[in-house]
């Protein structure tokens, strides 16, 4: 990865911490991921009438793209349904032990090869991630208690879109590009587009509910939480997807996990909270990973 791209990833890190707390917070996940992308979804709507003469004839990029749009959109309806019976701090390490698993599959779809390096830092950085969510406290029954299937399903969907995002940026980088709107904010609205289309037959019924039946309770607070969670992704993906351009997905998607160093310093300096040792260590560990 070059300096540029470090620094791109790192940023979008940041911003995915706070991302991460805005959904945790929120009356139903569920729905409020359907009310983040539900923008990304008009966006697209707009860019797709706005630019007419943009014409990309390439039918690969189309299948990489769609085949993304359902990761995503399979990523944010499991992982919604995990963090509403489970906590943060069981649903994180699964869901974000990506990058462990993600060169299996960039290997042969992607052709990428990782050096020896590459790989040491990809284990040192998974391994600090589980030190700060689970404090050096593993239990094997978090593996199989509540939520922990869902957590397995959004692990396969974040490998998903990490192969299909890449491969897709990739074949958008070679087309011809005349637009103003970058490529990636462009890409990323089609993956909202298909995102919100995925979700919205899965919560159609939740949002429509009768109160008292299990309405999730839409109000002016949740609706102004979900476009801050929809900017914060707009500008942190767009971020990740530039560097998805040239960079390998294997140590793009890793160092995105240091979203979990950004959350251990919020609590820090922002929620005046007190990390024992293992998770500063554990902080540590990420930064080192990543290095």
């Amino acid at each position: 990865m070059t300096a540029i791209e470090l620094a791109l990833v790192l940023g979008s890190a940041a911003l995915h911490a706070f991302w991460s707390v805005l959904i945790k917070g929120s009356r139903d996940p569920v729905v409020f991921n359907l009310l983040q992308v539900a923008p990304g979804a008009l966006l697209a709507l707009a860019l797709l009438a706005a630019l007419p003469a943009l014409r990309i004839d390439d039918a690969t990029f189309w299948g990489w793209c769609a085949a993304a749009a359902l990761c995503h959109g399979a990523y944010l309806y499991w992982m919604g349904r995990a963090l509403h019976v489970a906590d943060l701090s069981i649903v994180y390490p699964i869901a974000r032990t990506t990058p462990a698993f993600l060169p299996f599959a960039a290997g042969p779809l992607l052709g990428e090869r990782l050096s020896a390096q590459g790989i040491a830092g990809i284990a040192v950085t998974v391994a600090g991630m589980w030190l700060v969510q689970t404090r050096g406290h593993l239990a094997l029954r978090a593996l199989v208690g509540p939520g922990a299937g869902f957590a397995l399903l959004t692990l396969a969907a974040t490998v998903g879109y990490g192969v299909t995002d890449k491969a897709a940026m990739a074949r958008l980088d070679a087309a011809d590009w005349g637009a103003v709107v970058p490529r990636a904010v462009f890409y990323f609205a089609l993956t909202e587009l298909g995102s919100f289309a995925a979700l919205l037959p899965l919560t159609a019924h939740r949002v429509l509910a009768p109160t008292g039946a299990g309405a999730p309770g839409i109000d002016r607070a949740e609706l102004r939480n979900a476009l801050r969670a929809f900017a914060l992704s707009l500008v942190g993906y767009s971020l990740v997807l530039e560097a998805l351009r040239t960079a390998p997905a294997s140590y793009v998607v890793t160092v995105r996990q240091s979203s979990v160093l950004f959350a251990v310093a919020l609590g820090v300096f922002w929620l005046r909270e007190r990390p024992g040792p293992v998770r500063v260590g554990g902080a540590l560990v990420i930064f080192a990973g990543v290095v």
